[in-house]
């Protein structure tokens, strides 16, 4: 069920996604998915309307580093006209696809009528996925929600709407955006919104193992976006990737490979951010990295309170020195 998919003219090594996270999914982390096995790696989500007037924070946030193609860069809002200029400077910074965002559940972005709101207004969805398709020479994909609220299925209907507006794949979310990243996932809406249009679908929602990836392509999806199952493993797709295949694997990175893995990220994000505000960022991935290690919760501790890249670093070898993992 591993294959390689194509998303309009952009070709993809497999089909393993890794899905948009805000405040993580930046391009260091992004590099490291690409490495570990993404067939496709997104931005956490950029705001038109703040590239529109110039917010150097979400411009950079548009940056890509060579070593993480393809990337879809994800754009919000809910002016056609923003988000098609939102998406040509993303592709003249390099964007191989430009994704939509018309799920994102919080409730300050759906008071600007974007992300989740957009379910609600098809005309607008539909005005703005044409006006972007317009404007780039990349293909267009669209992340939407089963349906708003619980017990409600409204992808299919959408999903036509986005296919019949130009857009090359869509990723669906398999719970309400009421719901955000909790409660059980929704196959038969998969299943309903992979079987209405001829565009890929991408499942997306609770995958971590080889087990749950085979259950999204099982309803006909196309393809799987990770999220959550990354932040703690971003070698989980090769891994879900050689369960599928029928091979041995699946198991979690040795503790000395995790934390290894940590210290390059926390490198790639000095570089991104500088060395201090580079492992203050990380901060917020501390807990999920180490999640499972002897006095985890001490290290945690400790690391909050470190100084710089170097003393970050020297804090995590001295750690691996003291548990033998050297």
């Amino acid at each position: 069920m591993i294959r390689k998919l194509k998303i309009g003219s952009v070709e993809l090594r497999n089909n393993l996604a890794l899905a948009p996270m805000a405040g993580i999914t930046n391009a260091a982390f992004r590099s490291l998915c690409i490495e570990g096995g993404a067939g496709l790696v997104v931005s956490e989500m950029v705001s038109a309307e703040s590239i529109r007037y110039g917010n150097k924070k979400s411009l950079k946030l548009l940056e890509i580093y060579p070593s993480e193609h393809p990337i879809a860069m994800q754009l919000f809002g809910a002016d056609p006209g923003s988000m098609a200029r939102a998406a040509k400077l993303a592709e003249e910074l390099g964007a191989d696809i430009i994704d939509i965002n018309a799920g994102c559940p919080v409730k300050k972005v759906l008071r600007s009528g974007a992300g989740a709101a957009l379910m609600k207004e098809p005309l607008i969805l539909d005005a703005i996925v044409k006006k972007t398709v317009k404007a780039v020479s990349v293909p267009v994909t669209v992340k939407i929600r089963c349906g708003l609220v619980s017990g409600e299925v409204i992808s299919p209907r959408l999903a036509l709407v986005i296919e019949s507006a130009g857009g090359s794949a869509i990723t669906l979310h398999g719970r309400p955006a009421s719901s955000f990243h909790t409660g059980p996932v929704d196959f038969d809406a998969l299943a309903a919104t992979a079987a209405a249009v001829r565009i890929p679908i991408f499942g997306n929602g609770g995958a971590r193992t080889a087990a749950d990836a085979a259950r999204i392509l099982g309803t006909g999806c196309a393809g799987v976006a990770i999220g959550r199952a990354a932040v703690e493993n971003p070698s989980v797709f090769s891994e879900i990737a050689e369960g599928l295949k029928g091979a041995a694997g699946g198991a979690a990175p040795d503790p000395a490979r995790r934390i290894k893995l940590f210290i390059r990220f926390l490198e790639l994000n000095a570089a991104l951010y500088g060395g201090d505000q580079g492992v203050v960022r990380a901060r917020k991935l501390v807990g999920y990295w180490l999640k499972g290690f002897p006095d985890s919760s001490a290290l945690r501790g400790a690391f909050m309170k470190t100084a710089g890249l170097n003393e970050a670093k020297a804090l995590l070898l001295q750690y691996m020195r003291d548990a033998k993992y050297l």
